[in-house]
């Protein structure tokens, strides 16, 4: 990156941080930058949450100096709604999720292969991502061991409750709060309704209310602890009275607090998938990735090429039924989207299948991940 940087992390200032201080880090930039005013600088603000006013010294920054900034912080603190609205417009917001799994890997020291891959790389990367499915990548479990891995993913959801929801929204209701979160975690890559919800608690004898409930869904979804998928309908009604399928944030979160067995390989890897799509296309608009049901797991509009894209996410098509099953449900998908082609995200599988309704692409996981 060209220009002059200077940065500064205000973890350590917390309760104390003013103004001034940012002021100073404004100094430092340039009285430390050789060429000073002559070209853009950056100017990085970590955890700027901590420091009153922030808002304000970074407007004052992009109206009069020749900078760029760039600020970070928790969603507990800082949503992205509200960065807009206090920088007036004039900011980009970036959602940064755990480790993708090429990320995962140059973490553990393995670059992927250019193509064609040797069957004893392939054999690598495939072992790879059955490793990454339960280990999931948030960097600060990767070297633990299983238990203390699974008892820190835990310790983060608590944070979560307790941080971005109880603390920050005055959420009343734990009881209720907590068997949402279970119910989430629970079902990811499945589809769910708040009502249903609602229901059952109203029969265990759980005193909450139906809008209490949708908000705390509102507020897990601002913290990023969990994401989710309406179903593919051009009508907003339609997508809001449907159930949504429910993703966690984090494959391996999910395997450690929903403890899947393992018939729960395939929800974890439509849980990679959709994590992966939303990276590629986070910047889309947010229902750009949408549901057919009994049809598609995704359908991607707005995406590079400009058509809807459509992928299914199935552990394996070695079985003739489920082979069959699949590619039924896609050719019916790839019909009502008015597309002809079609992707299914597999664990080990390469093939094309060609079907009236058009070509079907088979993909290992590993290989999809990995796909510029």
């Amino acid at each position: 990156m060209p220009g002059l940087r200077a940065g500064l992390g205000l973890e350590e200032m917390r309760g104390a941080a003013n103004a001034a201080l940012l002021d100073e880090a404004l100094e430092y930039l340039f009285r430390n930058g050789p060429r000073r005013h002559e070209e853009t600088a950056y100017l990085f603000l970590d955890e700027v949450e901590a420091a009153p006013g922030w808002e304000r010294f970074v407007l004052r920054v992009l109206n009069t100096e020749n900078a760029r900034v760039l600020v970070t912080g928790s969603s507990a603190k800082l949503l992205s709604t509200e960065i807009a609205t206090n920088l007036r417009g004039r900011s980009a917001a970036v959602e940064v999720l755990p480790f993708s799994f090429g990320e995962y890997l140059r973490h553990r020291g393995m670059e992927p292969a250019d193509e064609p891959v040797g069957a004893a790389k392939r054999s690598e990367l495939e072992a790879a991502f059955d490793d990454y499915l339960v280990r999931g990548g948030f960097p600060g479990v990767q070297t633990l061991p299983d238990v203390d891995r699974e008892r820190m993913l835990q310790d983060y959801v608590e944070l979560v409750i307790f941080r971005d929801v109880v603390e920050r929204w005055d959420a009343g209701n734990l009881v209720a709060l907590k068997q949402l979160v279970s119910r989430l975690l629970s079902t990811f890559s499945r589809e769910f309704t708040v009502n249903k919800l609602y229901g059952e608690m109203k029969s265990q004898g759980i005193a909450v209310g139906k809008d209490t409930l949708h908000a705390y869904l509102d507020h897990l979804l601002d913290a990023r602890l969990v994401h989710t998928v309406s179903v593919r309908r051009a009508s907003y009604r339609a997508r809001q009275v449907n159930a949504r399928k429910v993703y966690a944030v984090d494959p391996g979160l999910a395997a450690a607090v929903a403890h899947p067995s393992a018939d729960d390989t395939g929800h974890l890897l439509e849980n990679a998938v959709y994590l992966e799509l939303r990276r590629r296309y986070g910047r889309l608009h947010t229902d750009a990735v949408t549901y057919l049901g009994g049809g598609a797991d995704f359908v991607v509009d707005g995406a590079d090429d400009g058509g809807p894209q459509i992928l299914q996410a199935c552990v394996s098509l070695s079985a003739a039924a489920t082979r069959e099953r699949e590619v039924r449900g896609l050719m019916t998908a790839m019909s009502e989207v008015g597309v002809r082609t079609a992707t299914i995200v597999t664990l080990h599988e390469r093939d094309t299948v060609e079907t009236e309704a058009g070509t079907i692409h088979v993909e290992p996981a590993w290989r999809w991940m990995l796909m510029r």
